[in-house]
């Protein structure tokens, strides 16, 4: 509440039916996260929640002088089939997608399949979706993120990758704290070249960046031309420091109007998941409510702490988050909020190019 009883504006909306989708508010930028998670228990959903909202106190004391505010609106995409509208309604202009559990075809998750973990789903929401996937692509001023099973969706839509389950041969389950290689191309890009350079060159590549994974499929490429304006941006490792593997872990589809930031791009990894500690205390946090078993909270706490190979991993982790997600997350909100406040005369001294100037941080 604010002082004299007034409620405080609404900064974070859940969507499981249209009905629940509130009514624009010019003092809100709204983000649509796109939510993958099929009702399952995760870290990733939060932890974006979380970035948009609380995770950049530069951006919250503009809010806060300017009276403007990010607000993000949580659609139930898979399990409640919402999807929200495209760009050209004028409504968004930020998307970000998230990781989720089974396999990217939702016809193959009957429930009983070792791939579907489970899940048992309705297909109807893969069509509006790829169409509001056209839709941005098509768009300019339209950006999309995404991270994990929103990567592989993505993968499907375009026909670049197939999901192949991990077998034995490559040890089950990816995860932990383990690495991608960069590609040539990725060297060569305005934004992704600028992190290139950072390190672990060995075993190929131009570049390693640190990734937590967390996955059981490798997206493999079909043998056809990609289509105008992707590029491939990442690959996995055979290990920490081992050569390329075959798995597609990064794809740009669509750069922004400067040519600069990536503004349709995923990746098969979760750069959401940043500052260990806090990870940790939202794990107890769900564990006291009773929404998750012990089980999985275990497996999610060894994620995090066991599997860190070294004590240079959080910074290294850290500097993956900026390059693949936060960076490019707040070029778009700056310039959503500096457009906004431009056309309603408020006070705001956020511009996009001060990402663009603060380049990779060597103190990520």
């Amino acid at each position: 509440m604010r002082d004299g009883g007034e409620t405080a504006p609404e900064r974070y909306v859940r969507v499981a039916s249209p009905a629940e989708v509130p009514p624009p508010d010019p003092l809100a930028v709204d983000v649509a996260v796109l939510d993958m998670n099929h009702g399952w228990p995760n870290l990733g959903h939060d932890s974006l929640v979380h970035s948009l909202l609380e995770g950049d106190p530069r951006r919250l004391a503009e809010e806060r002088r300017s009276g403007l505010r990010v607000r993000v609106l949580s659609y139930d995409v898979r399990r409640g089939g919402v999807v929200p509208e495209p760009p050209t309604a004028g409504r968004f202009a930020i998307y970000v997608g998230t990781g989720g559990p089974g396999h990217i075809d939702p016809r193959c998750n009957d429930g009983v399949d070792p791939g579907s973990q489970g899940v048992r789903e309705d297909p109807r929401w893969e069509a509006p979706l790829f169409r509001l996937y056209q839709a941005v692509r098509a768009d300019p001023g339209a950006a999309l993120l995404a991270v994990c099973h929103s990567f592989g969706v993505i993968c499907r839509w375009t026909g670049i990758a197939r999901p192949r389950l991990r077998g034995p041969e490559k040890g089950g389950k990816s995860s932990g704290a383990l690495e991608n290689v960069l590609t040539a191309e990725a060297a060569a890009h305005p934004w992704f070249g600028r992190f290139a350079g950072d390190g672990h060159g060995n075993g190929g590549g131009y570049g390693r960046l640190r990734i937590l994974d967390n996955r059981l499929y490798d997206l493999i490429e079909e043998p056809r031309p990609l289509p105008a304006g992707a590029l491939r941006i990442g690959y996995e490792t055979l290990g920490v420091g081992g050569p390329p593997g075959e798995a597609l872990t990064m794809l740009e589809l669509a750069r922004d109007r400067g040519g600069v930031m990536p503004r349709f791009f995923g990746v098969n990894h979760h750069p959401e998941v940043v500052d260990r500690g806090r990870q940790l205390q939202l794990l107890d946090r769900q564990l006291a409510s009773g929404t998750v078993s012990a089980q999985w909270v275990a497996e999610r706490r060894e994620i995090l702490t066991r599997s860190y190979p070294d004590e240079d991993s959080d910074r290294c982790l850290n500097l993956t988050s900026e390059c693949t997600l936060l960076g490019p997350l707040r070029f778009f909100l700056y310039r959503q909020l500096r457009q906004r406040a431009a056309a309603l005369r408020l006070p705001l001294a956020l511009h996009e190019d001060q990402v663009l100037e603060q380049g990779a941080p060597a103190s990520a």
